[in-house]
């Protein structure tokens, strides 16, 4: 296969892609106060982030975010990439059956979630994620993985 036919493959309505950041962005009462944004879309794929605030952490020296926001992070992302898979994303719904987070380090910084499709079934999806964080080098380090099962209700 070709970078081209890959590249065609992983290709996102981009009018789907507005509307869904609009909904995450602007309308979602909690992702939105969150300031959860969309990155990037493809067929099958999502990358999700969260930006850090004071907001967001445990009271602890110096302050960690609170591993909830990383476990919403994780199942917003792994549910809704599932919903890229849809013939008509926009309507049906996903609901989570199941979510399995494994928290690897603190994370104090920004978090960035990565959700990729496992399989996406006639009722059944599951999607595989991992949630990441700044380091002071400028590199990233992984500070959650998970996996989620979920209904989809297609139309």
């Amino acid at each position: 296969m070709t970078d081209a036919e890959t590249e065609t493959e992983a290709e996102f309505d981009p009018d789907l892609t507005a509307l869904l950041r609009q909904s995450i962005e602007k309308e979602h009462g909690y992702l939105s106060w969150l300031g959860t944004t969309v990155e990037e879309v493809e067929k099958g794929r999502l990358v999700l982030s969260i930006p850090f605030d004071e907001k967001l952490t445990n009271t602890t020296t110096p302050p960690t975010v609170h591993g909830g926001v990383a476990a919403t992070l994780i199942d917003t992302a792994g549910g809704v990439a599932l919903r890229t898979m849809f013939d008509e994303p926009t309507r049906g719904g996903v609901a989570t059956v199941n979510l399995n987070v494994n928290y690897l380090r603190r994370a104090d910084g920004d978090l960035r979630a990565i959700a990729n499709v496992v399989r996406a079934g006639e009722s059944i999806g599951v999607s595989e994620m991992r949630v990441e964080s700044p380091t002071p080098d400028g590199g990233t380090k992984t500070v959650v993985t998970g996996q989620g099962s979920y209904r989809l209700f297609r139309e």
